[in-house]
């Protein structure tokens, strides 16, 4: 049986600059998109491109001594550099400027033409170079555009015009029958009152430069770089030379593009699209702007962030999953490192990373790294199980109407659910029983399907960390192959599968202290480890306040604990100080298994005196609390390094 078709696009990108954030986020939810619909069984068509006609990259070519070609050159390539560092999976990547579009805007403009629909006469009017927008004068915002602002300019020249006006009655008609058609909701209101206030016939030519496609019939004109643009679409769809593809992909399913340009998108296009008589995409998704600390991006205002320099920093997937996480699609997001590194920290390092970290080294430690039969099955195990099965199935409902932030709060609310089971369920006291052996597999078992799940459920928004988590559970099976029903079923993974190494795939993130009344200087951090749980005598003598400034207090992440050969209390832990990774020996063994150590950010003593405890270098202590029998690590809600005091 053959797959059903789906066509996305982004909208094509203008290159008079490198990108930026905002343009890294609408292509990352496009991306999204296409990989969940691949997904779930539908051949794809996913479109994105470059724009790159207009007076505002000729003026900026002339700025710099060059040609428009060579200068759009070397900025597209910057475009296509992003995207594959961010692990965009377009089918095609079209630009305005190849032989194929040029044809095709040619045939279309002459066929209006020549239907009457397109007439020449004379433009006076407002012109923003910098949107590439026609304005009338009631239009204007104080005297400006009313789009981004800035200056227009007064434009007298012969154009020809298309008869918008004409299909005004019809396009309303179209809108209100088909409430999907512009989303969200917000915007269609704002497109329908736009429409109601009355369409102007378009102006769809210009003499005054050459950068541009040339009129067929008229060369001294050049296509209005909006009508040039907004046709790529079926371009890409092969509207012109290849009519079985067309026939399959369109209409397109989604336009995701910016709210700035909702209304070329939902007025103009579907009206050139009246005229040639070709049906109208599905839908036209606005979505909202991202800006930083509260303030759109702009370079006079020093605030434009640079996508590649945060997927060198922090990862591809680390990104991608930030902005789609932290913004609600169709509303404004905003940006800043403190919110991305907390998200990472929160919820990459801390539940996902840790749940995975956690789960293999229990099945390392218990189980010989085997993931074996479920065993003994408890009334917590089916809750579990139930709510893995019912994510799916919420997750595709959220999906299929592109509410990605909802679809992500629903798979973190398993791995938060699966974390919390670890406690409930506790294997390292049944690894401690033999006669527990089959309830051990089973809490082992189910820890790796949550996961194998998860991975599925992660693929089409972390794309670079779905596999980690398949090869590190030791399944067979070749990721590419994998479809969204695999997420609905339990049970997949083969008893007697092999795990991998168990290894972070998110590590935690702390920033260097901004002062100095923070952090001393690594080398002058040297430390280890007493006995914790000895108490401090009741004639301990007075300190002053100078003597306890001398004990330097932080707060350290454990990133792995294991117990001490041939020592009954000891526990050898690596933890995370911020700056730099330490080893400490702790004899807390009989109050601790190691799992329920990784992760916890306790308190530690850092500049002790180095000692060897076993032959092992033990450089600091950490700290705890005991009552008769009871002890218990101290421990703080706060950045590794942060310091206690």
């Amino acid at each position: 049986m053959s797959k059903k078709p789906f066509y996305i696009t982004t909208p094509i990108y203008y290159p008079s600059d490198r990108l930026h954030i905002g343009h890294a986020y609408c292509t990352t939810i496009a991306d999204s998109i296409a990989r969940y619909k691949r997904l779930s069984g539908y051949d794809v068509f996913f479109l994105t491109g470059s724009d790159e006609h207009g007076q505002k990259i000729q003026r900026k070519a002339e700025e710099a001594n060059t040609t428009p070609i060579a200068y759009v050159d070397k900025i597209v390539d910057s475009f296509k550099h992003l995207w594959e560092k961010l692990d965009i999976s377009n089918d095609d990547f079209i630009r305005t400027t190849e032989r194929r579009h040029h044809e095709l805007v040619q045939a279309v403009f002459q066929k209006i033409y020549d239907q009457g629909d397109i007439y020449k006469a004379e433009y006076e009017g407002w012109y923003c170079t910098p949107c590439e927008t026609f304005w009338m004068e009631r239009q204007l915002t104080d005297g400006k555009c009313p789009d981004c602002g800035r200056p227009v300019e007064i434009v007298k020249e012969e154009s020809y015009f298309f008869r918008m006006s004409k299909y005004q009655e019809r396009l309303l008609k179209f809108i209100e029958e088909n409430p999907e058609f512009i989303q969200p909701v917000s915007r269609r209101n704002e497109m329908i009152n736009f429409i109601k206030g009355g369409l102007e016939d378009l102006c769809v030519s210009r003499t005054t430069f050459d950068w541009g496609i040339p009129v067929p019939f008229d060369t001294k004109h050049v296509v209005y770089v909006w009508f040039d643009a907004l046709t790529n679409y079926i371009t890409a769809a092969g509207y012109l030379d290849d009519r079985e593809k067309f026939a399959k992909y369109w209409p397109a399913d989604i336009h995701l593009v910016g709210k700035e340009i909702v209304r070329f998108h939902s007025i103009i296009w579907p009206v050139i699209l009246m005229a040639l008589d070709i049906e109208l995409p599905k839908k036209v998704y606005g979505h909202g702007w991202l800006v930083v600390e509260g303030d759109k991006m702009s370079k006079s205002k020093g605030n434009v962030i640079d996508p590649l320099a945060l997927i060198d920093e922090f990862g591809a997937d680390a990104i991608r999953y930030f902005l789609l996480r932290e913004i609600t699609l169709g509303l404004d997001g905003n940006f800043s490192r403190d919110a991305l590194i907390s998200r990472i920290n929160a919820d990459l390092a801390n539940d996902l990373g840790n749940l995975l970290h956690r789960s293999l080294s229990m099945i390392g430690r218990f189980n010989g790294g085997i993931i074996e039969a479920a065993g003994e099955a408890e009334p917590v195990d089916q809750d579990l199980i139930e709510l893995a099965q019912n994510t799916a199935a919420v997750y595709q409902k959220y999906m299929d109407q592109q509410d990605i932030n909802g679809a992500l709060k629903a798979v973190w609310a398993l791995i938060g659910r699966t974390n919390k089971y670890i406690d409930e369920t506790g294997p390292w006291a049944l690894a401690k029983d033999p006669a527990k052996k089959g309830r051990l597999n089973t809490v082992l078992y189910n820890l790796a399907e949550v996961l194998r799940i998860v991975s599925i459920l992660i693929s089409p928004f972390m794309p670079q960390t779905s596999p980690k988590i398949w090869a590190q559970l030791g399944i067979a099976a070749n990721f590419a192959d994998v479809q969204l029903a695999d997420a609905k079923a339990w049970g997949r993974i083969e008893a007697c599968t092999a795990i991998a190494k168990a290894e972070p795939i998110f590590p935690r993130i702390e920033e260097a202290p901004v002062n100095e009344a923070q952090a001393q200087p690594a080398e002058a951090i040297a430390v280890p480890a007493p006995q914790p749980e000895a108490e401090a005598a009741p004639d301990t003598p007075e300190i002053t306040i100078d003597e306890f400034a001398k004990v330097d207090l932080r707060v350290a992440k454990v990133l792995a604990a294991e117990k001490v050969k041939k020592a009954d209390k000891l526990l050898l832990l690596t933890v995370d100080l911020g700056t730099e990774q330490r080893t400490i020996i702790s004899g807390i063994a009989k109050h601790y298994e190691p799992e329920q150590l990784v992760g916890q950010n306790v308190v530690m003593v850092v500049n002790l005196k180095p000692a060897k405890i076993r032959g092992i270098e033990s450089r600091g202590m950490v700290l705890a609390a005991s009552c008769d029998d009871k002890l218990q690590l101290v421990t703080a809600d706060m950045p590794a390094g942060s310091k206690v005091k």
